[in-house]
């Protein structure tokens, strides 16, 4: 069994939804066990994945002490969205760090993002850098000179700088969740109604997540770009109906975004024909 005994545990929940995520979860987790700072807890969302995820889980669970981590098995497959929002639920912290199954942490992730809410009382959402490794690539430990900044609402209509919920620390208690049954860009959308809703969100510069594949054109949701496009547009007029931006925002924003989308096709088609 890991021992974890004797060591500073900060009062974060760390919510890890989980489907199909056998080959990938130990690493996660391992991630989470080499923090300077522990999460007092773990929560494991098991999203009805159709293969011994829920068993392999358990297994897992079996190698920490009882109680740190608790899984949750929903009981028909919702999506990442939901899958999150059943571990919000479930939290019992103050603070909630997100982790996808297939991403990885930094040692001091935790440490320094919640020392720094701690130190701000008045943010509600922060996020941080992070670095694209291959499976096989040695994660960096340097980190270097941190600084913070403010995330704007225009800066965040225009990009999504946060590739995934793993950059991201919460307050548990905000009146905000993931939109229920979104399969895709869920994430900024939540980003946005947090900062339209007058709550403050920074960027640590640091880099204290590892991802494992490119934002776009691999396996995975991250394939499904017609998806995500028209996820993206959903996600203008849900804001322009919650009164978060106009109608001619929204029309704007709806153009630079298929623009954007052009232009992912196009490097995705390059990238396709350089491998070839």
């Amino acid at each position: 069994m890991t021992d974890i005994s004797g060591r500073r545990a900060a009062p974060v929940s760390v919510v890890i939804p989980c489907y199909r995520c056998s080959q990938t979860i130990a690493r996660a987790l391992e991630s989470v066990v080499a923090q300077t700072e522990l999460p007092a807890e773990v929560i494991l969302v098991e999203d009805r994945s159709p293969d011994d995820t829920l068993d392999h889980l358990q297994t897992l669970s079996k190698s920490y002490p009882p109680g740190w981590i608790r899984i949750v098995a929903l009981p028909e497959n919702q999506g990442a969205a939901s899958a999150r929002n059943a571990g919000w639920s479930t939290a019992s912290q103050p603070y909630i760090a997100f982790l996808d199954s297939d991403d990885a942490w930094h040692p001091r992730k935790i440490e320094l993002q919640y020392g720094y809410m701690v130190a701000h009382p008045e943010i509600a959402l922060c996020g941080h850098g992070h670095e694209q490794l291959t499976a096989s690539s040695v994660a960096p430990v340097e980190i270097g000179e941190i600084s913070a900044r403010v995330v704007s609402k225009p800066q965040l209509l225009l990009s999504n700088r946060f590739l995934a919920p793993t950059m991201m620390m919460v307050k548990r208690d905000i009146p905000y969740r993931f939109l229920p049954g979104r399969r895709h860009v869920d994430d900024h959308l939540l980003w946005l109604q947090i900062v339209c809703g007058g709550l403050r969100f920074v960027r640590l510069s640091a880099k204290l997540a590892y991802t494992y594949k490119a934002p776009y054109g691999e396996s995975g949701l991250s394939s499904q770009l017609w998806k995500m496009e028209k996820a993206e547009l959903e996600n203008y007029w849900i804001l322009r109906r919650g009164g978060c931006i106009g109608t001619i925002a929204t029309i704007g924003l709806s153009v630079y975004s298929l623009v954007k989308f052009l232009r992912r096709l196009l490097v995705v088609a390059i990238g396709r024909v350089g491998r070839g």
